[in-house]
């Protein structure tokens, strides 16, 4: 493995040692997040084009669902592609530019997909609890707003994440024991002062977690009272049916978070995290059009439909 000092224009770099300690495994994991892009790839931009085409799924349930897999398909597209790089380039180095490029766009996904899947609890939320006002409730220039701020505060979390790590000093090239430009990359690699970044990071993702979790939490805890209330036990599972899909997908994602930030000292700590981040960053975005997708009925008919057109052109 190639270590510059620094690279040709005197610039400190990061050396992102990846899966480095592991060389046998090298090639069978370039292979696994391959393949695993390319489904994540594929049942995304799937999704969103199945949502497209299907008159039946122009609904708001499936308008954000959309703008989820818009969500995971950009995410998946900064992380992966530089995991699989450094899975086969000797030069692991990436400039500190780079890599707060990286972690500026990754942060602005992330934050959007936490504020989108409290977005799609709330809907849930309407659509079981008031179904008589769902359509008036949740209206196509209230769906478009929602969707609005979700962006809008994936942007000003970035900002502010970003600019707390601006004011940090690189004075070396470092030797990162990771994949992806986290914050913990820059905090690990800073010479500066890093009391002011840890303060930002503590305060700003905990109140984020938090403001979010309340709005799904809140919004199931009435949903369930409503389906208990329900006498018929068809209606009952018809209710839960439709917010099957968005419990699970939020218990996987904010199952890893909380297994990522709250794990306890081992022996091997490095290696726990390595793999709770390539969860959080590689798999999820894949799972997510899988776990909604093989629960709908709507959409793996659509899915059947352009795959037998698809036959029939041939």
């Amino acid at each position: 493995m190639v270590i510059p000092e620094r690279n040709q224009s005197g610039a400190i770099m990061f050396i992102l040692l990846g899966f480095s300690e592991y060389p046998e495994l090298q090639v069978p994991l370039f292979l696994l997040f391959l393949i695993i892009y390319a489904v994540t790839v594929l049942g995304n931009v799937g999704m969103i084009v199945v949502i497209k085409i299907n008159p039946k799924l122009h609904t708001p349930m499936y308008f954000f669902l959309k703008h989820l897999s818009l969500v995971d398909f950009c995410y998946s597209t900064i992380v992966i592609p530089k995991l699989l790089e450094n899975l086969v380039v000797e030069d692991k180095s990436i400039s500190i530019k780079v890599c707060m490029t990286q972690f500026s766009i990754g942060v602005t996904f992330v934050m959007t997909e936490m504020v989108m899947l409290a977005v799609m609890a709330y809907d849930r939320f309407v659509a079981i609890c008031y179904p008589l006002l769902y359509t008036v409730s949740m209206s196509p220039k209230l769906c478009a707003l929602l969707v609005t701020v979700a962006y809008s505060w994936g942007i000003i979390s970035s900002i502010i994440l970003t600019y707390s790590l601006l004011v940090l000093s690189f004075c070396e090239t470092k030797i990162i024991n990771n994949f992806v430009c986290e914050y913990s990359v820059f905090l690990s690699a800073s010479c500066s002062d890093k009391h002011f970044s840890e303060i930002i990071l503590f305060i700003f993702v905990n109140l984020n977690a938090f403001c979010t979790l309340i709005i799904i939490l809140t919004s199931y805890l009435f949903i369930f009272v409503t389906i208990l209330k329900m006498h018929s036990a068809s209606g009952r599972y018809k209710a839960f049916s439709t917010c099957a899909s968005h419990l699970t997908a939020v218990t996987i994602f904010y199952g890893t978070i909380v297994f990522l930030y709250c794990i306890p000292n081992s022996k091997n700590p490095s290696l726990v995290v390595k793999v709770g981040s390539v969860f959080y960053t590689v798999v999820i975005p894949m799972l997510n059009p899988l776990i909604y997708s093989l629960r709908n009925n709507d959409v793996k008919e659509t899915f059947r439909k352009i795959m037998d057109l698809k036959i029939i052109l041939q």
